[in-house]
């Protein structure tokens, strides 16, 4: 048996080790070791709620937007205030966008150099390239002369002995399996994504101000102006220009990376059988498109042990037995004490000790729902969803399914979340535009309210702000006392997925995703980085610095 020990997990946001021990070439057992103390949480205390959002969105540099959106809705929520069309939409436009552009981040820049041979592309004939990029879409930029320059430039790159953003990789690895052709193709739209994510973040930065970090929320709506006839507002030249944005997006989106995923998902079927995991998920509702949160296009969902048929629907952010069910546990994570508390009454109390397999072993806590572990993530939205009648969504998901070769159920898996991803980037891209209409038709009836001014009343008060990030749904809990944050938790997307086990020993989605995983070299663990970047990990918001100091078996290079 060997032990094999990849710290820091790149490609990734934040820090995060992952052990495994692997026994006749297959992962047996697995831990998850966020390695970064985050604590936020505390610094929240005693602030005005009507900040929370501005400081909640920097527990991350990558994923800024959600915590936004989920801290505001926290306080809106505890105080029952309304929140005006144009804000909803304005808001929806925002997080449909940010979806877009982290998708397209993940896949080509996070997750790609997974499956992509980058040094085998040198090989390619780029006519061939073009005629297979050409048979899978009709994208203008899919020619000779492009795929010519991209090879000329990455010859020079290897002439010079430094790959750059490419020197890092399990290059010639015996589970690399696409044609030189596939992987020139992969290369130069790798590059090409480079410019599309930053137009989606474009979007971000007209909308909410700037990008990273927004600063167009208030409680009761945005502070987005829209006058048509001032040039400080929303007007119709910035609506055009929005409007360009996401159809040059939409476009990328839909005929180069949405094709790209389908093409290696179809190279490398396989994967559809391997880190399946925790097949329990939750999904809330997402797209408010009324003033109370309680109507939204996508629903949520429970869904207990892969039986997507047998999915209890989530309709609104009010629903009790979500808000009742769900827990921190910390017998295994680096805080005071080993109870399962409710995020309002939760503990930020940090107590770091060794890595121990049986004992302590991360600053992930582990969040559960009524007890048990739930995998969090598009393909838990894409299941609630296709359980839930939507249409739109049962097209893409039946039609992806098709293209590829595999049933819905194929979708518990590692390159079953890489799927999701692309298919729920599609919807994105999509509703980004639909919610631009929406916005252009209900002010053109007359309403130009974009928010509700609300003061924080004395007294206690309890909130949840709930939204469906791109990694997943996340939530963050309020408890309000005489105008100041009395207690703060955030349980995101990465805390569910990376959790480690819980009081009982039941471990958490990326541990149990891992056991069975194959590994053909342990030198070079590539398939233990497939599973673990399927899941986009982001384990800044993640953990609640850093200790260099640790017990390493084996340390080994990762990309």
């Amino acid at each position: 048996m060997a032990r094999i020990t990849l710290d820091p997990i790149t490609r990734i946001e934040g820090h995060l080790r992952i052990d495994v021990e692997v026994n006749g070439g297959a992962v047996t057992s697995a831990w998850s070791s966020a390695q970064m103390w985050r604590g936020i949480e505390t610094v929240l205390k005693d602030r005005p709620p009507q900040d929370a959002w501005i400081y909640a969105q920097r527990f991350c540099g990558v994923c800024t937007t959600v915590h936004a959106i989920s801290s505001i809705r926290s306080v809106e929520h505890a105080l029952k205030v309304d929140v005006p069309l144009n804000a909803q939409y304005i808001r929806n436009m925002i997080m449909a966008q940010h979806s877009v552009q982290d998708h397209i981040v993940h896949f080509y820049h996070l997750s790609a150099l997974d499956w992509v041979d980058v040094v085998s592309a040198l090989k390619a004939d780029p006519r061939k390239t073009a005629q297979l990029a050409q048979s899978i879409s009709d994208w203008s930029g899919n020619s000779v002369t492009e795929f010519a320059a991209v090879q000329k430039k990455l010859k020079a790159l290897v002439d010079t002995g430094r790959l750059g953003i490419f020197s890092s990789g399990y290059w010639g690895h015996p589970a690399m399996k696409l044609p030189p052709e596939a992987n020139l193709m992969a290369v130069a739209h790798y590059l090409k994504a480079l410019d599309y994510q930053r137009k989606a973040a474009q979007v971000g930065a007209i909308l909410g101000g700037k990008n990273p970090h927004i600063q167009n929320l208030c409680v009761g709506g945005v502070a987005t102006a829209i006058n048509m006839d001032n040039l400080a507002a929303i007007n119709m030249e910035k609506i055009a220009a929005l409007r360009a944005l996401m159809e040059e997006t939409r476009e990328f989106v839909q005929k180069v990376y949405y094709p790209d995923m389908v093409a290696i998902a179809s190279a490398y079927r396989e994967w559809f059988k391997y880190g399946k995991g925790v097949v329990n998920y939750l999904t809330v509702p997402e797209m408010a498109e009324d003033t109370r949160n309680s109507k939204f296009a996508l629903p949520g969902g429970i869904i207990a042990a892969g039986d997507i048929k047998g999915a209890r629907i989530i309709t609104n952010h009010q629903d009790p037995a979500l808000i009742g069910g769900i827990t921190e546990n910390v017998a295994h994570a680096w805080y005071e004490g080993s109870a399962s508390l409710h995020p309002w009454e939760g503990e930020t109390k940090p107590h770091y000790s060794d890595f121990q397999d049986n004992g302590k072993y991360t600053w992930c806590k582990a969040p559960r729902l009524d007890g048990k572990p739930v995998q969090v993530g598009p393909p838990a939205q894409l299941f609630a969803a296709y359980a839930g009648g939507n249409q739109k969504v049962r097209k893409l998901v039946d039609d992806s399914c098709r293209a590829i070769g595999v049933g819905v159920n194929d979708l518990h898996s590692t390159m079953g979340r890489l799927g999701a991803r692309a298919i729920r980037a599609h919807l994105m891209a999509d509703y980004s535009l639909e919610y631009l209409d929406k916005l252009v038709e209900n002010v053109g009836k007359g309403d130009k309210v974009y928010a509700n001014p609300t003061e924080i009343p004395n007294g206690e008060f309890r909130g949840v702000g709930f939204h469906e990030a791109p990694r997943g749904t996340l939530s963050h809990w309020i408890v309000i006392k005489d105008k100041k944050i009395k207690n703060y938790q955030a349980v995101v997307p990465s805390t569910w997925n990376a959790s480690p086990r819980d009081d009982k020993g039941a471990l958490g989605p990326y541990e149990a995703s891992l056991v069975g995983n194959p590994v053909a070299q342990a030198d070079k663990p590539l398939e233990v980085l497939r599973t673990i970047h399927s899941f986009d990990p982001c384990i800044a918001c993640a953990v609640h610095t850093i200790d260099p100091e640790g017990k390493e078996i084996t340390k080994v290079k990762v990309i």
